[in-house]
């Protein structure tokens, strides 16, 4: 039997979505395969995967060759928690010095440089780099991390070091929320296997509800087996939203637009979605 491949970031942030998956019964017939956003983003824009969550300016960039999964996303409306910038000075201070981008996250990139640019007037000098905030400050006065290096930071947080939380920062200068991260399949394969794309989707959004309802039990889950405590944790998974209802998919398009005239993605795209 055909078995779709599915992409599954590993960071803790999309624990809620496959929770249920297991713990509601709701196991599907899918090769699950983990990796972090630019791994995913890369491996379904080359086609070894048909179904995965995907960067918002990946898909943004790439909405030709995909179609979103409704109700789907990585969002928030304010504090993220786990999209930090770390900085040894103000960011009104930042002009001119290095900063370090995290490899792991190209939504992030790009929210990072229009937040310096717009929110604070300011042009460092960028470079990308894997996720080690020790070895990113040797190089570097700022560093972008995202996912669990963030929330280890924002835990546990350096003295010396300045924190801001990137889904606060874009709240204060637009007053939208932000959205991380889609759930899309290849348009192809969409099309000629509607009824797979609409299981795995019907799946997933009942993982979610399950979820919604369990954070109690997700966080000591996730407190038992991670170095957070449980307080943490139910404040991390109450900070982030997985819907991408009219008013999130209106502020999606607002960060693309942003993108769009910053030279980031090449045009506006159209949000379109499978039929489930």
């Amino acid at each position: 039997m055909f078995r779709p491949k599915v992409g599954h970031i590993q960071f803790i942030n999309c624990l809620p979505l496959y929770y249920g998956l297991v713990h509601n019964n709701v196991l599907l017939d899918v090769e699950l395969i983990k990796g972090t956003p630019t791994e995913l983003n890369k491996m379904l824009l080359e086609g070894k995967l048909d179904i995965s969550p995907i960067s918002s300016i990946e898909y943004c960039r790439n909405y030709k060759d995909l179609m979103l999964l409704p109700n789907l996303a990585v969002a928030a409306d304010g504090e993220v928690k786990s999209i930090l910038f770390v900085s040894k000075v103000p960011l009104e201070e930042m002009d001119g010095r290095m900063v370090a981008l995290t490899s792991s996250s190209a939504t992030s990139q790009a929210l990072t440089r229009i937040i310096l640019r717009d929110k604070y007037k300011v042009s460092p000098k960028y470079f990308v780099c894997p996720p080690d905030l020790p070895q990113m400050m040797m190089e570097a006065d700022g560093a972008l991390l995202i996912g669990d290096d963030a929330l280890r930071v924002l835990y546990n947080p350096p003295k010396d070091l300045y924190l801001y939380d990137l889904g606060v920062e874009w709240k204060e200068m637009t007053g939208r929320r932000m959205v991380f991260a889609v759930w899309a399949a290849r348009r192809l394969f969409a099309a000629e296997n509607p009824e797979l794309v609409a299981e795995v989707h019907r799946a997933f959004m009942k993982s979610m509800e399950y979820s919604i309802d369990k954070v109690d039990e997700i966080a000591k889950a996730a407190s038992r087996w991670e170095s957070f405590d449980y307080d943490f944790m139910k404040a991390y998974f109450g900070s982030l939203r997985f819907d991408l209802d009219l008013a999130y998919q209106q502020d999606m398009l607002a960060y693309a637009t942003r993108a769009y005239e910053l030279g980031f993605i090449q045009e506006i795209p159209k949000l379109e979605f499978v039929e489930v």
